[in-house]
Order: C-alpha cells, then structure tokens, then sequence
C-alpha cells in the first residue's frame, strides 16, 4: 500500500483524507499552531519538520511515496519547502488549493500585498480584522479600534484598542452583519483564504456597505489543482 503525507490543516485537507485512507495509508501532518485541531481521519502528526532538511530526512524516514499540500493558502513557505524536496527526492508533489474569492457587483474591496501594506491603507476608525492571531503584530502600532476574532488568544505584541472574540467557523451572514452593527465597524480586513466557510463575512460586509481591505495569496511556483476529486483521480484511486 503506498504511503501519502497529506500536509494538512484545512478543511479540503481533511475531506481528503477522508476520501484517501480507505485507499492508501495517510499521514496528515498539522503545524500545530492550534491547541485543539480538528483532526483529519487516519494518522496524524502535529509539529513542524525542522526545515528543508528535516523535511528531507522524515520522507526518506518513513518511506513516503507521494506528497500532496493541501495547507492553507497562506503557508507559501511550506509549499515551496515541499515542492523543492519532493522534486529533489523524486516524489510525485501534488498542492491542493481551493479557489479564492471573485468579486461581486455591490462589493468595495481593496486588494493589498500583505498584512503591512493593509495596516498602511487603513483610514477608518473601527476595524474588523480577520487575519489570523499571528498577523497581529503589524497592526500594534496603530491607534484604530480592533475587533479580532480568532481561534485561540492572540499573543503580543497586539494592537492597544482591540476586542477579541475566540471563535471558530463556520460563521452565518447574520451573524456577521450582527458583529459589523453591533461594534460599529468601518472596514473589514481579511486574507484571500477563499473557501465558503469564511466568505460570510464579505456577504455580510457587502450587504452593510462596509468598505474590505483583501490581502493577495502569495505566489507559489507550482500549479494546483482545486478540488478533493481531482487529487482522487491524480493518484488512480477508483470510487474516490
């Protein structure tokens, strides 16, 4: 049977897994920057490899046959990291993505570079940030009005004038738009992460008028495919 290390952490990520470990023996790795993940089925492994050379030595380690990447959007540096072992190796690379966000009539939104030109461009006074706990720190500097959500704490350095709610998705557009009214908010700031577990916000903030600020994808030299399915069908398994 061969072995898969499915680089995991996302929801299509365990929706894989599901569909693969009846077939093929599965190892979803997390990064482990959640306390309580949601766990894939099949073996799991939480922590990082110790870089490219650490990577190197765990495929060779446990006789890994192919890599598919189905982390987040975000984690471009684990992408690259894999695409460039698995080359080197010889291992057939796969990297899973879901599609990001298109616009739609009625929405203002404002793509930047990173999460420090988004701190840049922000003119409003009350902010619903969206970009993940470990994003924070590009903000702290500024005097607006943050109201955060993410899964865990957030650690410093955290803007002074912030509001957090721990929280985990999927989220509804109401309450979205309940969050937008009730804290008086001016502009949305989030990352291209796409996906419909997340896209509630952009309805909710179309709906109410409030200005986004959307953080691109990094690049990745690789060409990913989109759908649970056609990983199924790269790797020759009948019945998906």
């Amino acid at each position: 049977m061969r072995t898969v290390l499915l680089l995991g952490g996302t929801g299509e990520a365990r929706k894989l897994a599901a569909a693969l470990h009846v077939h093929v023996h599965v190892i979803s790795s997390l990064a482990g920057r959640v306390k309580e993940p949601r766990l894939p089925e099949g073996e799991v492994r939480i922590g990082g490899f110790g870089g490219a050379e650490g990577f190197r030595k765990w495929l060779l380690d446990h006789h890994i046959d192919v890599v598919v990447d189905a982390t987040h959007p975000f984690a471009a540096r684990m992408t690259q990291t894999a695409a460039t072992v698995t080359k080197e190796l010889g291992i057939p690379f796969l990297v899973l993505r879901r599609p990001g966000w298109t616009q739609q009539a009625g929405d203002d939104w404002r793509w930047v570079a990173d999460t420090a030109e988004a701190a840049r461009s922000l003119k409003q006074e009350r902010v619903f940030l969206t970009t993940g706990r470990e994003e924070l720190y590009a903000f702290a500097h500024l005097d607006n009005w943050f109201l955060v959500r993410s899964v865990e704490p957030p650690e410093p350095p955290t803007p002074q004038r912030m509001h957090v709610i721990l929280d985990r998705g999927p989220f509804t557009v109401d309450n979205e738009k309940r969050l937008i009214t009730d804290h008086r908010i001016d502009v949305l700031v989030t990352k291209d992460s796409g996906g419909d577990m997340t896209a509630a916000k952009l309805t909710a903030a179309r709906d109410l008028h409030v200005p986004v600020v959307i953080i691109r994808r990094p690049a990745i030299n690789v060409d990913p495919v989109t759908t649970v399915d056609e990983v199924v069908r790269w790797l020759g398994i009948d019945g998906g």
